[in-house]
């Protein structure tokens, strides 16, 4: 059964952090094994490349660096026109907390937009013994084996040759088929307030990892503007990108592998065992 964001954030993180776990090593070979252009980081791209296919991207989320101070999620607002309601998101961040007795609770107020204040401030967590708490990052996990391109019925959701999953908003006819089926929660449909590029409303939006940034050598606007470097992109291709030497040296994980959707952001600082 699949819950909206706002129930999962009431109910706490068992279903999700409990489904993570270390991040197979064969699967990233495989993507990294595949040929590509070496030489060509992200800063080097540029838009009309006819090439994309020789760059394969992946996005870092670091829950040991992140600070929950909600400028990614303001930025990402800016930058893609996202609604200034705590509804819409591309990107949002949450609060997990873990008591003594193992119990975890999860906040996110205004999509962690505004920041958070002290863990013991919030009525939910008076009187608990806290022994630990951390932010995390979520965003659109750009799936290798993404369902909600193959439940789009008119192809307007569709992934590219370096790997993004986009929505053609100009073909989508909001059915909602791919909101259904995204396991991470990271779709949403546009109010009638928000119109898109071509003038249409109640259309599907999500998180693009700022491809149009991308094309023209740019980092993802969450990227740019986080203080702390908690947030990672590059080419996994590219033996000397960020990401490259993160998957290379750290251990990482990955929201709910059992899945079989293959998510390309990996996560750093998960607490093995946490549910």
């Amino acid at each position: 059964m699949k819950i909206s964001r706002r129930d999962f954030i009431k109910t706490g993180a068992g279903g999700v952090l409990g489904g993570v776990v270390a991040y197979s090593l064969p699967s990233i070979l495989r993507i990294l094994a595949q040929p590509g252009n070496a030489e060509l980081p992200v800063s080097a791209a540029v838009i009309g490349e006819p090439q994309w296919e020789k760059h394969h991207w992946g996005f870092i989320a670091d829950t040991e660096k992140c600070i929950g101070c909600g400028r990614c999620v303001v930025a990402c607002k800016q930058e893609n026109k996202v609604p200034w309601d705590e509804e819409y998101n591309r990107t949002w961040v949450e609060r997990y907390v873990i008591t003594e007795d193992g119990e975890t609770l999860v906040d996110s107020p205004n999509a962690g937009r505004d920041g958070f204040a002290e863990a013991t401030k919030n009525s939910e967590y008076q009187n608990l013994e806290i022994r630990k708490s951390f932010f995390v990052p979520k965003l659109c996990n750009q799936c290798e084996q993404p369902p909600c391109v193959t439940v789009c019925p008119v192809g307007a959701t569709y992934r590219t040759k370096d790997g993004v999953v986009l929505v053609n908003q100009e073909h989508c006819i909001g059915c909602r088929y791919c909101v259904q089926a995204c396991p991470y929660g990271a779709r949403y449909m546009l109010p009638d307030a928000a119109q898109t590029h071509f003038g249409q409303v109640r259309v599907v939006d999500k998180c693009t990892w700022c491809y149009h940034r991308i094309q023209k050598g740019l980092l993802p606007a969450c990227v740019e503007v986080c203080p702390v470097g908690a947030r990672v992109f590059g080419d996994m291709r590219d033996p000397e990108s960020p990401v490259r030497k993160i998957l290379r040296e750290k251990r990482v994980y990955v929201l709910k592998p059992d899945l079989g959707t293959e998510p390309k952001v990996y996560y750093v600082g998960f607490e093995k065992g946490v549910h």
